[in-house]
């Protein structure tokens, strides 16, 4: 039980990378608050979750609002005494990003993911930051993508978002671990499993000719395994950096990309 009574927000908790990481935060004795712009999919994560005999909480949050976000962690704050982890998963469609060659994409576009994923960051970190500070101690997480550290053609915007909120991890430590506070990102490689993946295949792999199986061989013909990573590995791996066993770790994201990336 490595988050044993720890309380853990969770942001985009709907999405197949915040619904995976409830799960194993729950799993681990966390007690769940799970937020996003739609109480359905949140209902579902939720009810597996106090099945399984762990606790979980919905709200209907939109993490790029200063205010929801400030209200929503004081009610947390008030019911549960402490917040111990804010972790950012919140996601943007990709066909609303990416798709069009930078020569001939529309600056709002390319900005969109830049401004949505560095805001909502920003945001829930901060505002996390200042309850945490009190009992000088928590953990602030979220996650980028290969693109962050990689080119690829077609990203958009997408690859530097990932790079800035990469940067703000690192920023976001200097200043709040000496108070006790830790802030690490995890950097995934592609999953079959999410949605997002999906929706790139229908941008990219359908133009290069390939079947939905031909594009997930290729994916993993990119990593050292030779295999695609999977939801339970990434969420396993977000436990242990939120955990106290890795009280070491701040100011860093963490390569999840099986060797796709080589550092």
């Amino acid at each position: 039980m490595l988050l044993k009574n720890k309380v853990a927000v969770i942001y985009g908790a709907g999405g197949a990378i915040g619904g995976a990481v409830a799960r194993a935060f729950a799993l681990e004795g966390a007690k769940l608050f799970l937020t996003g712009r739609q109480r359905a999919p949140l209902g579902v994560v939720a009810k597996e979750i106090v099945s399984a005999g762990g606790s979980a909480e919905v709200a209907e949050v939109d993490a790029l609002d200063e205010k929801a976000v400030d209200n929503h962690l004081q009610s947390v704050i008030d019911g549960a005494g402490r917040v111990d982890i804010s972790f950012n998963a919140i996601d943007v469609p990709i066909e609303k990003v990416a798709g069009a060659p930078l020569t001939e994409m529309d600056a709002e576009k390319f900005f969109l993911p830049i401004a949505n994923y560095t805001r909502s960051y920003f945001l829930t970190a901060r505002l996390a930051a200042r309850r945490m500070v009190q009992n000088k101690s928590g953990v602030i997480m979220t996650v980028t993508a290969l693109t962050s550290r990689k080119g690829h053609t077609g990203n958009g915007g997408y690859g530097s978002s990932g790079a800035a909120k990469e940067a703000l991890t690192r920023d976001l430590s200097a200043e709040l671990a000496p108070l006790g506070i830790r802030v690490v990102g995890l950097r995934l490689n592609a999953m079959p499993e999410t949605g997002t993946l999906r929706e790139i295949f229908d941008l990219k792999g359908k133009a290069m000719g390939v079947t939905w199986e031909q594009f997930k061989q290729y994916l993993a013909s990119t990593t050292h395994t030779q295999r695609v990573m999977v939801l339970e590995e990434a969420a396993n791996m977000a436990v242990f950096m939120a955990s106290d066993k890795a009280s070491g770790m701040t100011g860093t994201t963490v390569n999840l990309t099986m060797g796709a990336l080589d550092d």
